[in-house]
């Protein structure tokens, strides 16, 4: 039997853990885990998880720059409107709802503070 993988927690590199970790709790995210080096005053990275979605965030020891940030992150919800509407009356400010035909149900962009993509869909 060949091996295969069981699932992908991606990693994105980050100015500031703490706030990449306010960013994704707006989308529901909790810290299931953080690393604070013994001589810093904040986490340099986190392990976020909402459901099956998984991911890590790292300081980043070079700038970030947003223009640079080739990932698009999709996240699914089970109400495209509702999550927008929640968003927005959060602060973030997220796209128009599209309706790609991946997505017929509809999408919508957000960015991060460091400038990753995040694509919210209904499947």
């Amino acid at each position: 039997m060949t091996p295969a993988a069981t699932s992908l927690v991606p990693m994105a590199f980050v100015a500031s853990v703490p706030r990449a970790v306010a960013f994704y709790e707006t989308l529901g995210f909790t810290v299931g885990n953080t690393f604070t080096p013994p001589d810093a005053a904040e986490p340099s990275w986190a392990w976020l998880e909402s459901g099956a979605a998984k991911l890590m965030v790292a300081r980043a020891t070079a700038p970030v720059i947003p223009s640079q940030q080739a990932v698009l992150f999709y996240v699914s919800c089970e109400d495209i409107r509702a999550m927008r509407a929640d968003l927005q009356a959060a602060g973030v400010h997220a796209g128009p709802i599209q309706f790609p035909f991946y997505a017929a149900p509809g999408e919508f962009r957000l960015e991060d503070p460091d400038g990753y993509v995040v694509m919210v869909m209904q499947p």
